[in-house]
């Protein structure tokens, strides 16, 4: 009989250690290898085959994305469940599209500032209304601290993958080539016109940033490396982001992450070049 009792606490004990997650309320794993806060929701349909940066159209239940260097200068409404709802094609060059952003007005900006060499002068975002796609706003620029092209290969900090819009300016933050350490800070207007993107600071941060984005009411800004999110709160103005508290999070297997958006002050979307679309809850 003792025995019998012996064996019932020792598999008892065993059941406890082994659901203690559960019991103890910590959050379970699903396929991502994170946490129930990170989840695939989609894969992207074969036309979207390099997904590099995205955004919400708020109200309509719909993301727009586009595809890298080299592809057709298109823009794809989706669903959350990854179909194709439009494609929108603009008569513009795809030299290197990388990221998207909105604003307020419902306007969407395309980031052609991809600049891997470093030594691009015809870097551009463009200004378009999805209820009149034809009607195209160009905002040129060069950086006002670049004064080689290409600098030295340690100096290479003129890259950009990652743009959101907050207060009638356009946020520009670099992807470091060089040493990979600095996320510089860039500012334009958001109109048409030939610029310098004004320097307005930096973040020591080891990673590539590949999408930005910010919250609907300007309190979170979220920053995208592969594999993991930069988020920066409590800061004085969107501006001066960088200045704020940070947090990084891991984004264990989702590959090659390059747009963010969010859906809304709580929930980003996430897309990656292998094909996939993310939600991340906050």
């Amino acid at each position: 009989m003792l025995k019998v009792l012996a064996a019932f606490l020792a598999a008892t004990a065993l059941m406890i250690f082994s659901f203690r997650d559960i019991i103890s309320g910590d959050d379970e794993t699903d396929d991502t290898g994170g946490s129930k806060s990170f989840v695939k929701i989609a894969s992207l349909p074969g036309e979207i085959s390099e997904s590099s940066g995205v955004v919400a159209l708020f109200g309509q239940h719909q993301l727009v994305t586009h595809n890298d260097a080299g592809n057709k200068p298109y823009l794809y409404k989706l669903d959350y469940s990854g179909n194709i709802v439009e494609t929108i094609k603009l008569k513009l060059p795809n030299v290197d599209w990388e990221d998207l952003t909105i604003d307020k007005d419902g306007n969407i900006y395309i980031a052609d500032s991809g600049n891997n060499n470093n030594n691009r002068r015809e870097l551009a975002v463009y200004k378009v209304n999805l209820n009149t796609p034809s009607q195209i706003q160009a905002i040129r620029y060069t950086y006002e601290d670049q004064k080689e092209y290409p600098p030295s290969k340690k100096n290479r900090n003129f890259d950009s993958e990652a743009i959101f819009w907050a207060d009638g300016y356009l946020y520009l933050i670099s992807k470091d080539r060089g040493r990979g350490e600095i996320a510089k800070v860039y500012r334009l207007p958001d109109t048409g016109g030939q610029y310098k993107a004004k320097l307005v600071g930096s973040r020591h941060l080891k990673a590539l940033v590949t999408g930005a984005a910010i919250s609907p009411d300007g309190e979170t800004v979220a920053l995208l490396s592969e594999e993991k999110l930069h988020l920066f709160t409590d800061y004085s103005s969107p501006a001066a982001f960088y200045k704020g508290k940070y947090e990084e999070v891991k984004l264990k297997g989702a590959g090659q992450t390059e747009g963010v958006a969010f859906e809304d002050d709580e929930t980003l979307v996430i897309t990656s070049e292998g094909g996939n679309l993310y939600r991340y809850k906050l």
